[in-house]
């Protein structure tokens, strides 16, 4: 007998159905309640699926959303539904796939994918079978619907599909798919192709078979009147060149020339998908080869892509210059990251910093990614690629836009000048003298959306302006972008702020002249900002401290700055996430300002104690909600920046708090990042008042131990770190620890494709280990003195430095043996060193002219052949060797 629904219990569901419809919050709440005990009838789901399939007589939002509770419940307890009840929702949708809505098709098809991505595949083996055949039903509902399923199924569940679990089906699907590119509906052609494109990236064998009738069926669709249809296929061709380039290197010149066309469809949506090709393209090795003799064609399609439509300026309120006493809506500010604290060392020559991605932040109310950020992106990775090769195609075009009267054109022109910034840098130097003062001209622009960009484009080229004499360009850009800051419009405020701290990296001390009047601005600017801005504003101030350091510590600067920063502090409260930007914040200016922070360092202290101290109650396993760790983890962090800036002074907080208990917590925390901070902040105390550390280290040291794990780099890292600062405290009496952590260290240093930064402070350990016990660690020297000696030779000469070699010595002492065969390695890494003091190089020069007496003038003579010039050069004149 088939299921028939009550019609009392019928009127319930549609009453249901009806009220959730309802704007009304108490109703929604009532609405929840109900759906809670309906659920505890196991026919419930049958009423559902009932309405959806069969009550044609109820408005298709109704039936829809009836579909919609069903899937919330298939996702939520379809393993326990009764077998009836499965079998009975299976069946309606299958028959009723093809039903004349496309509304209630498209709910089917979700329906179906639920249930299918339930681990059902496997238990529902006719489904594929019937869509399947379904696709041949002369009627096009239904066809369609069945089409619609299978790209959901596609989508959601295309590493199953490709399984043996299944018997591969996709060996009869996808010759299935490709049979419908040639349909006569456009719909049924973009769902063909939508399924098949499910399957590059992960290179399924089904379709690796076929990629040639692919590849050629689409180009038979390159021309498609429909513009969903070309999406399909232009993103089919982004992906193929990612996974299988090799098929289209043969067409590459047609493909390009399509590509030109696409980026410039009419469809904004298909303009978008052709430009990720350039981007995609930038990534191959063969780019600039095929693309070369296009440029003159692409450079100036992709520039005309960077204009912002209409629809965008009226979406960013473009013609709204003043909107600063507007307060923001609270989904409009992006979650921050807290990036916890990483110990790392100075380097000979200072490397810039890993450029970020094209990030040009100038329109985030707009959907994220548009056709004007795609288009500016891949000029930016093209400038990469092509260098100034580039610059014959563009600068012809770059007058016209930046001298345009319609500031929209000006706009994109001032978006090019900075997109090419980082790969054209060479090329466009000898123009910059002409560019920089247009640009800052351009900053107080009657238009919003210029003075916003042009902050931006400036400070991409902030390191050219600092390279120049400071009254050139430094000066009137620094003038006119903390005008800027105080601007009237939240935009240009966000923008100015970003540049700000942009160029602030920079020129570092080259602003300390200036540091009163950037001072009054960004003071002033904390009582004009809303919400997010406030946010970027504590960025662009840590970042001075960090620039500037203990230039900031004058009286008049800390009494312009701490007063506002404080009293931020006092209004914020304890669960406030606004206070991880301001921590952070904080933290950089305690460092700066040393003994200056003095008189702020206890309150700020003890709530930072506080934080870590609630979390950790909060994290008991008794506790109802797990807590936000990254409370603790800045706090953490602050606490380090503490006991880095106020050195020996943060002696007495520490001996009034238990932080120390608390940090034996942190340090075996189940989250990295929580241990990472903790280490950081143990070896900061170690060197601020060890009295405070030495009862805890028979505690510590096998915490230290078990976390020199290389699988967690920067915990590994930290812990590598604060251990060393630990040695140079104890001195021998670190010798009952030696053996909790000296072989971990030897197996990282060996370790294949370990990076710089935990190579170099691992290498500092094991030598201050040998520092201060060299009978322990000296007869391992043969294990790790060739990294340890090439990872420390592009170091800046410093204490760490200083403490590691005096161990590599002093163990070359104990085993002179172990140093012989890498003889060559130690020979570079002394002469790795500008200034050693006398008694360093004493032991250096005795260790070499040993060496030397040990194999006799003329084995010497021999060795010392292999020595590259400059290297016996430097050995001859600083140790007569």
């Amino acid at each position: 007998m088939e299921w028939q629904p009550d019609e009392q219990g019928l009127q319930q569901v549609l009453q249901l159905l009806k009220d959730s419809q309802s704007p009304d919050t108490a109703t929604q709440r009532a609405v929840q309640q109900k759906l809670e005990q309906l659920n505890q009838y196991p026919d419930f789901n049958n009423y559902l699926i009932f309405v959806l399939t069969r009550l044609k007589s109820e408005d298709e939002p109704t039936r829809s959303l009836s579909g919609l509770i069903l899937k919330n419940n298939v996702k939520a307890h379809y393993q326990s539904f009764p077998q009836g009840v499965a079998d009975f929702i299976k069946q309606e949708c299958l028959n009723n796939i093809g039903d004349a809505s496309p509304l209630i098709r498209a709910t089917i098809g979700i329906l179906i994918t639920t249930i299918a991505s339930k681990g059902e595949l496997q238990a529902w083996p006719e489904l594929l079978p019937q869509l399947c055949n379904l696709l041949n039903s002369e009627d096009y509902n239904t066809c369609e619907g069945a089409f619609g399923a299978l790209q959901k199924i596609c989508e959601d569940s295309s590493e199953m599909l490709d399984s043996d679990a299944l018997n591969r089906p996709l060996n009869v699907m996808i010759p299935k798919f490709l049979q419908f590119f040639k349909h006569c509906s456009p719909k049924i052609r973009s769902h063909a192709i939508a399924c098949v494109n499910q399957f590059i990236i992960g290179r399924a064998q089904a379709l690796m078979d076929n990629v040639d009738t692919f590849i050629e069926h689409l180009f038979a669709l390159a021309t498609d009147e429909d513009s969903e249809v070309r999406k399909n296929v232009c993103r089919a061709l982004v992906m193929l060149l990612e996974v299988r380039i090799d098929r289209l290197i043969p067409h590459m010149h047609s493909i390009i020339q399509y590509m030109l066309q696409r980026t410039q469809d009419a469809d904004e949506n298909v303009a978008l998908e052709a430009c990720e090709f350039w981007l995609t393209l930038a990534e191959q090795p063969i780019c600039k080869e095929v693309l070369s003799g296009h440029l003159i064609q692409l450079i100036p399609i992709l520039v005309n892509g960077m204009k912002y439509s209409e629809i965008d300026i009226i979406l960013l309120k473009g013609d709204v210059e003043e909107d600063e006493a507007v307060p923001d809506s609270e989904q409009d500010i992006k979650p921050r990251f807290h990036k916890s604290r990483t110990v790392t060392l100075q380097h000979e020559e200072e490397a810039t910093e890993e450029d970020e991605d094209f990030d040009d932040d100038d329109d985030d109310t707009l959907s994220d990614w548009n056709l004007r950020k795609c288009s500016a992106a891949a000029l930016d990775v093209l400038a990469n690629v092509f260098r100034d090769d580039l610059l014959p195609h563009l600068l012809p075009l770059l007058k016209g836009l930046l001298f345009h009267p319609d500031w929209v054109v000006k706009e994109s022109g001032i978006l090019v000048l900075g997109a090419i910034a980082e790969g054209c840098m060479q090329g466009m130097v000898p123009y910059l003298p002409e560019l920089i003062p247009h640009l800052i001209q351009c900053l107080p622009d009657k238009k919003a959306l210029v003075r916003s960009i042009a902050c931006w484009t400036l400070s991409r080229y902030a390191h050219w302006v600092v390279s120049q004499p400071p009254d050139q360009y430094l000066k009137p850009l620094m003038t006119e972008l903390l005008k800027r800051i105080l601007d009237g419009n939240k935009r240009v405020q966000e923008a100015a702020c970003s540049a700000f701290a942009t160029l602030e990296e920079e020129a570092c001390t080259e602003l300390v002249p200036y540091l009163s009047y950037i001072l009054d601005t960004l003071v002033f600017a904390f009582g004009k900002y809303q919400h997010k801005n406030l946010l970027i504003l504590y960025d662009a101030i840590g970042t001075l401290a960090d620039s500037v350091g203990h230039h900031l510590n004058q009286p008049e600067y800390i009494q312009k700055l701490m007063p506002p920063l404080i009293q931020k502090w006092n209004e914020l409260k304890d669960e406030d996430k606004d206070l991880f930007p301001l921590l952070e914040c904080l933290s950089s200016v305690a460092t700066a300002l040393q003994s200056g922070f003095l008189p702020y360092c206890e309150p700020v202290y003890q709530r930072c104690v506080t934080l870590v101290q609630k979390t950790l109650a909060q994290a008991m396993p008794d506790q109802y909600e797990a807590p936000d760790k990254d409370f603790m983890i800045v706090a953490l962090d602050l606490l380090s920046g503490l006991a880095e800036g106020l050195g020996g002074h943060v002696e007495q907080l520490v001996a009034r708090s238990n932080i120390m208990t608390l940090l034996f917590q942190c340090m075996q925390d189940t989250m990295p990042e929580v241990r990472q901070s903790s280490f950081a902040l143990l070896g900061d105390l170690t060197k601020a008042c060890f009295q405070h550390v030495k009862p805890c280290i028979a505690e510590f040291m096998p915490i230290l131990g078990t976390n020199l794990n290389p699988e967690f780099i920067s915990v590994c890292n930290n812990a590598t770190w604060a251990i060393g600062e630990i040695c140079m405290q104890m001195g021998a009496e670190m010798q009952p620890y030696v053996s909790l952590v000296v072989n971990n260290l030897v197996e990282i240093i060996n370790r294949p494709n370990t990076p710089k930064t935990l190579l170099e402070n691992t290498a500092i350990t094991i030598g201050r280990l040998g520092y201060v016990c060299p009978q322990e660690v000296a007869p391992m020297l043969q294990q790790f003195i060739r990294p340890w000696c090439t990872s420390l030779r592009n170091i800046r000469d410093n204490e760490e430095k200083d403490s590691a070699f005096r161990g590599i010595c002093m163990m070359i002492g104990v085993n002179p043996g172990g140093v012989v065969q890498d003889f060559i390695f130690f020979c570079d890494a002394v002469a790795s060193w500008v200034s050693p003091k006398d008694d360093l190089r004493d032991m250096f020069y005795k260790i070499l002219h040993g060496f030397k007496e040990q194999v006799g003038e003329e084995n010497w003579q021999q060795f010392s052949e292999q020595f590259p010039p400059l290297l016996k050069e430097r050995l001859s004149a600083f140790y007569g060797v």
